[in-house]
C-alpha cells in the first residue's frame, strides 16, 4: 500500500505539490484534492500532477480503476484565480490541456466522489467520469457565462447530451448553483449518500470494479465511449479558443478582478499580479493600490471606496 503526493513533470522541471495525494491500493488509484484551506482550488501544478497521475494509471496493469475525491465539506472551488492569471493555459501542451486530454481518455473506470461545493472545472470534470457519487451537501455550479467566459472540458458538448438542451442551457447560461438532488435526477450523478459515507462509497464501488476482468472493462468502456473522443477532443480545443479570447474581453476581466477584490476584501492578503491593465481600469474604486517600479502591482490593505 502506497501513499505519495502525486509528481508533476513538464518539459522543463519536477514539480511535487501536495496539494494532490496519491493512494493506491488492491487496483485503486485514489486522487485526492487536498488544498482544502483554498477549497480546493486547482493550480497549475495540481492539472500537471493529475495529468502525469492519469497518464501513469492508464498504463499501470496493477491500476484498474482511478477514484478523484475532495474532503467532506468541499471538492473544488474550480481554478485558483491568482495561479490562473499568473500561468494561462496558452498550448494545448499546458498542463491544464494535458489533463482535461487524460480524463477524457482515460481508458479504465473512472469514479468520483463529491461533497460540498464543485464549481466549474469541479462540475465539468464530472463528465468524464463513469461513476460519480454526491454527497447530501454537494453543490454544482457552472458560472461561466456570468464570468464573461464560456464553458470548457468539452461541457458545451457532452452536458446537452446528459440532460438535454434546456436543462443544459439553464445551467450554463443562467450559471446558478444546483443541489445533489437536482444533479441525480438529470444523471450527472449516480447516487446521493450523506458526505461522510461518500467517499467510502465510491471507493467500495471502484474495489468491485478492480475484483473484474481488467481488458472487459476496458473494451465495454470503449465501446461506450465510441465515437466520442475525437469530437470531445475536439471540442475541447474550440471552447478552448473561444475562452482564451474572451479571457482578454473586459467583461472577463471585470468578473475576474471582482472575484480578486472580493477575496482581498474578505482576507487582506499581500497580492502581486503580473496583468496591469486588469486593476488599473478599476482603480478609481479602490483604496490600497499601489504602482511598484518592478512593474507589479502591489495590493495590500484593499477596500472598496
Amino acid at each position: 500500500m502506497t501513499r505519495r503526493p502525486a509528481v508533476s513533470t513538464d518539459t522543463m522541471t519536477q514539480t511535487t505539490t501536495q496539494d494532490i495525494l496519491q493512494h493506491t491500493e488492491a487496483g485503486v488509484c485514489t486522487l485526492t484534492f487536498n488544498r482544502v484551506g483554498k477549497k480546493n482550488s486547482i493550480t497549475t501544478a495540481m492539472y500537471a500532477a493529475l495529468a502525469d497521475a492519469l497518464q501513469a494509471a492508464a498504463q499501470d496493469d496493477g491500476v484498474r480503476a482511478v477514484v478523484l475525491q475532495g474532503d467532506v465539506t468541499v471538492f473544488s472551488a474550480g481554478n485558483d484565480i491568482s495561479d490562473f492569471l499568473q500561468q494561462p493555459a496558452a498550448t494545448q501542451d499546458s498542463p491544464v490541456y494535458r489533463f482535461l486530454h487524460a480524463i477524457a481518455r482515460f481508458p479504465k473506470p473512472l469514479i468520483a466522489a463529491v461533497c460540498g461545493p464543485a464549481v466549474g472545472i469541479g462540475t465539468t470534470m464530472l463528465l468524464h467520469c463513469d461513476l460519480v457519487y454526491a454527497g447530501d451537501n454537494a453543490m454544482f455550479s457552472l458560472p461561466f457565462v456570468n464570468l464573461g467566459l464560456c464553458p470548457e472540458a468539452g461541457s458545451s458538448l457532452l452536458l446537452p447530451r446528459l440532460m438535454g438542451h434546456q436543462r443544459a442551457a439553464e445551467a450554463l447560461l443562467l450559471g446558478e448553483p444546483f443541489m445533489a438532488e437536482a444533479a441525480l435526477e438529470v444523471g450527472l450523478v449516480n447516487r446521493v449518500v450523506p458526505p461522510t459515507e461518500c467517499n467510502a462509497i465510491a471507493q467500495a464501488q471502484a474495489k468491485k470494479l478492480a475484483a473484474k476482468p481488467l481488458a472487459s472493462l476496458v473494451e465495454t468502456k470503449r465501446l461506450m465511449k465510441l465515437g466520442q473522443e475525437g469530437q470531445v477532443i475536439e471540442r475541447m480545443a474550440e471552447e478552448g479558443a473561444s475562452f482564451g479570447h474572451m479571457l482578454r474581453e473586459p467583461a472577463a476581466r471585470k468578473k475576474v478582478f471582482e472575484q480578486i477584490a472580493a477575496q482581498v476584501l474578505k482576507e487582506r492578503p499581500v497580492i502581486y499580479l503580473y496583468h496591469r491593465n486588469w486593476l488599473w481600469a478599476y482603480n478609481a474604486k479602490l483604496a490600497g493600490v499601489r504602482n511598484v517600479p518592478d512593474g507589479l502591482l502591489r495590493l495590500t490593505g484593499l477596500k472598496l471606496q
